[in-house]
């Protein structure tokens, strides 16, 4: 197992080294910065395991970068904030923006050391319930007994055993995800890795790191093809990678080995290729965006999945699959969809398809615990409103900028479900889809306290 990397931000050269030196003497990797600019360009490496960030800073200080970090735009990792100045009100800003601990200079080694151990336990701890969490979900089941999805079925079946690449094409929420599970979950390689790397979540510039790792002098970060080594790599949203990306990837699979980002020596793989992609990859080649023998490759053994609108038949037993499993492992009450809530649902057209389906019924079950499910609870649940009804926001918000517009948004929407849940922070993540941990941080963001939602 390789050493776990810290990352070091302070502008005092002298505290930089003392603390190099002493992390590692504890066999810990370190990489250090003088400031935010460089702390931001290595920490969007994804090769960092815990941070040490000094509040008092020229230019941007640490407090401020933990905020753009706790918004959702810097590393996932434990933040430990350290100053000279601290005081109280300090310490209580700093953890309310998701930071896990607060530590005074001048700096007890031994206490350092205790709070990098037990941040990157707690760490570990969470990866590992999201993993978990991930095996729990029931991603892998096809759900339907209308033709389409005995025909898909049938498909995954043929396909599953071979080690063949495989291209899932389908509209967002349709289920490729599901399908790429199925694949693996049937093939030889069920019980190696299985990783997905959404490449549209991912920065143009970092895509090549987070696929083929770095080496950066002695640290190195492992990439998505070294952690799925014997497994399955799932590429999600293929088509939104460059054309250099594209040929490096090509290259790597063929060859079965690659050359991390900065690495001098080669790293053998072996994995099993499934892209998904909600884009015509054949009008991408057509354009020039896409490398035309990447999308030969990948569509030897095509798979599309349907839109919920062409098999609505499915959806009883679509409602009935999700309400069961929703009892059984989140411990929600059971409720039953009335005959005229099931019609409603039949006739809706589903531009989000199963996955608007499935927060449908987690939210139904979440906003009312007793009683039959009526046709009114769900047309208020599928936000239908009168033709004249007031824009759910003001004008004004149009005229902000992107990023404060944003979070005006995310604000209001976790306000309104966090006093729809009573302020239970555990509902609320089931509700609006986000891992619990990464759900405080957004609320101490965008300073949204729970506590407050369950006295209103």
């Amino acid at each position: 197992m390789s050493a776990q990397t810290i990352l070091v931000v302070d502008d005092e050269p002298d505290i930089r080294q003392v603390l190099q030196d002493i992390l590692e003497d504890e066999n810990y990797s370190v990489v250090t910065a003088e400031n935010a600019e460089r702390a931001r360009k290595l920490g969007a490496g994804g090769n960092v395991d815990l941070i040490l960030l000094d509040i008092w800073m020229p230019g941007t200080d640490g407090i401020t970068l933990l905020k753009e970090w706790a918004s959702g735009n810097g590393p996932d990792v434990p933040v430990i904030m350290i100053s000279g100045h601290g005081n109280v009100e300090t310490a209580v800003e700093a953890v309310r923006f998701g930071a896990y601990d607060f530590l005074e200079k001048p700096l007890s080694t031994a206490k350092l050391l205790v709070t990098i151990n037990r941040a990157l336990q707690s760490d570990q701890l969470r990866r590992e319930n999201q993993r978990l969490r991930v095996r729990l979900e029931p991603a892998s089941t096809l759900v339907g007994k209308s033709r389409i999805m005995s025909t898909l079925r049938e498909q995954v079946s043929r396909i599953a055993p071979t080690d063949s690449w495989v291209l899932i094409t389908g509209e967002p929420g349709s289920g490729k995800g599901v399908v790429a599970r199925a694949l693996h979950l049937q093939s030889a390689r069920r019980e190696e890795p299985f990783v997905e790397v959404s490449l549209a979540a991912v920065p143009e510039q970092s895509i090549a790191v987070q696929l083929f790792g770095s080496e950066q002098g002695p640290v190195i970060g492992a990439g998505r093809l070294e952690e799925a080594k014997g497994g399955t790599l799932v590429l999600d949203e293929i088509a939104d990678t460059d054309l250099e990306v594209q040929a490096k990837l090509l290259s790597a699979l063929v060859e079965s080995r690659f050359l991390r980002v900065g690495g001098q020596r080669y790293v053998d793989v072996d994995v099993r290729i499934i892209a998904t992609t909600n884009q015509n990859l054949a009008t991408a080649v057509a354009e020039s965006r896409f490398r035309e023998d990447l999308y030969y490759r990948l569509n030897v053994v095509p798979i599309h999945v349907p839109p919920l609108r062409d098999h609505v038949e499915d959806v009883p037993e679509l409602v009935e699959f999700y309400l069961d499993w929703m009892v059984e492992k989140e411990r929600l009450p059971y409720r039953r969809f009335s005959t005229g809530a099931l019609n409603v649902l039949r006739n809706h057209h589903w531009p989000g398809n199963v996955r608007e389906l499935k927060n449908l019924v987690q939210r139904l079950l979440i906003l009312k615990r007793d009683g039959d499910v009526s046709p009114e609870e769900v047309e208020n649940a599928l936000g239908r409103r009168p033709a004249d009804a007031e824009p759910e926001f003001p004008d004004s918000v149009f005229s902000l900028p992107l990023r404060d517009a944003r979070d005006q948004f995310e604000r209001s929407y976790l306000l309104f479900h966090l006093r729809q849940v009573g302020g239970n922070v555990s509902e609320l993540a089931q509700l609006v889809g986000m891992e619990r941990t990464h759900l405080y941080r957004k609320l101490k963001g965008l300073g949204i306290d729970p506590k407050s939602a369950k006295q209103q």
